[in-house]
């Protein structure tokens, strides 16, 4: 905590000490403003926006939700509004992904957030959440990196147990590697009812997934040089693991359209074997409301590579206030209300990971009586040992865009994956020329 203070600069301190006020009456007084937002959809979030009402009860404000989209949409609304000279909203949902691409329109909340507050964070979702000196976004209660669920149900059936070993030489349990992944989703697959696994095939979900497969296979996605790696024999090897899934069958057939909706909905159907995901999900997978898998979900560490290492692909959600916001402490404080203590409660008790110290106690304490919820815990947090950000670039969605049509390219047959690769580390390049990064 201390080095986390150490950190602000006197100027920050200097603004700190003129704002605190403010803060320590959280969440302040705003009569009469209204704070226009752009903010994350899907139905995981919306408990959490359930308590904005309660908000603009204590400060006399009002929200009005411009959008409510993935990431992904969200992302290309953004830019529409940069380029159109029409970026006047508030508050944005913002991911440690997308956020290097917008260096100057958040403001930086060390000035209008109190110290105590920011310490209370976890520093290095703090850190994920500065550029160029500046916090960006306050992280929400999402710390993201995946780990493997399954149907524990299919592992204990001894007729799978027998034919499983007859067939691959091993003991059928939760897989360990990428490589018992491909056996057992090919072992499991029924199609066109049931499959032994699926992935997001689209956007930056299918080049994050390439990412930390390529990673998992010894490669790297930028070499030290500056320039694109992944159209090497590791990345040929990742891209070959979708590849070959697709062509036998052992995914559904439209996951080359697939988002993380679908992904979430595709498990708690009961047609997915073996699913890695995000640890949002660990709640409405185990609920009979909304699952068909519910008390029958095992979760555990995501699997290695041929390397050793395991994929970890991470990143963080938060939420920012933009430079052109007209009443940043409104804004503020709407962004500290929804990442605040009772927030992260809220979310954590759904499966997300909190991004504040003290919720991580809660939540461990609070998962004692609760078979599933320490399963949970117990697998995210040794997941979270191996979770490594995406390359530190502004271009990482432009160059992400720009790539997963060549992915899609490979596992829909159309090309070759080292075709695929090639052209797709051309265009990285082009874009990082264009960038001046090369």
């Amino acid at each position: 905590m201390k080095n986390l203070l150490a950190s602000v600069s006197v100027g920050a301190i200097a603004l700190l000490s003129t704002s605190f006020a403010f803060g320590a009456e959280l969440p302040g007084k705003f009569e009469g403003v209204t704070i226009d937002a752009k903010l994350i959809g899907g139905q995981q979030y919306e408990p959490l926006y359930e308590r904005i009402g309660e908000w603009e009860k204590l400060t006399g404000a009002k929200v009005n939700i411009l959008s409510k989209k993935n990431h992904f949409e969200l992302d290309k609304e953004i830019k529409s509004d940069i380029a159109s000279g029409s970026l006047k909203w508030c508050v944005g949902s913002n991911h440690s992904s997308f956020a290097p691409q917008y260096p100057k329109i958040y403001t930086d909340l060390t000035a209008l957030i109190p110290a105590a507050e920011v310490a209370a964070f976890v520093p290095a979702n703090i850190k994920a959440s500065t550029l160029d000196g500046k916090l960006v976004m306050l992280p929400r209660a999402q710390f993201d990196v995946s780990a493997l669920y399954y149907q524990k149900s299919i592992y204990a059936d001894e007729a799978n147990k027998k034919a499983f070993k007859a067939k691959y030489g091993y003991d059928l349990t939760p897989p360990d590697t990428w490589q018992q992944v491909t056996d057992q989703a090919m072992f499991f697959t029924k199609a066109p009812d049931f499959y032994g696994t699926q992935f997001a095939g689209k956007e930056e979900a299918i080049n994050g997934r390439f990412y930390e497969m390529l990673v998992a296979e010894g490669g790297e996605y930028i070499g030290k040089d500056g320039k694109p790696a992944f159209n090497s024999a590791a990345g040929i090897k990742a891209l070959d693991w979708f590849v070959n899934l697709y062509k036998a069958k052992a995914v559904p057939a439209g996951t080359t359209n697939y988002l993380w909706d679908d992904l979430g909905q595709g498990f708690a159907s009961g047609s997915i074997a073996i699913n890695l995901d995000w640890p949002g999900w660990a709640s409405f997978f185990n609920d009979p409301k909304s699952s068909k898998v519910a008390g029958n979900v095992g979760v555990k560490v995501q699997p290695a590579g041929s390397s050793g290492k395991r994929t970890g692909w991470s990143g963080s959600h938060g939420f920012s206030v933009t430079e052109a916001c007209a009443n940043k402490e409104a804004a503020a404080s709407l962004v500290w209300w929804l990442t605040n203590e009772d927030s992260q409660k809220l979310e954590a008790k759904a499966g997300p990971l909190p991004t504040r110290t003290a919720v991580w106690a809660w939540d461990i304490e609070q998962a004692k009586s609760d078979p599933y919820k320490t399963e949970v815990l117990a697998a995210f947090q040794e997941a979270a040992k191996n979770a490594f950000p995406v390359p530190p670039l502004a271009e990482w969605i432009e160059i992400s865009n720009a790539v997963y049509p060549e992915l899609q390219a490979a596992i829909l047959g159309d090309k070759t994956s080292k075709e695929a690769l090639d052209t797709a580390a051309q265009k990285a390049t082009d874009i990082l020329k264009d960038a001046g990064k090369l």
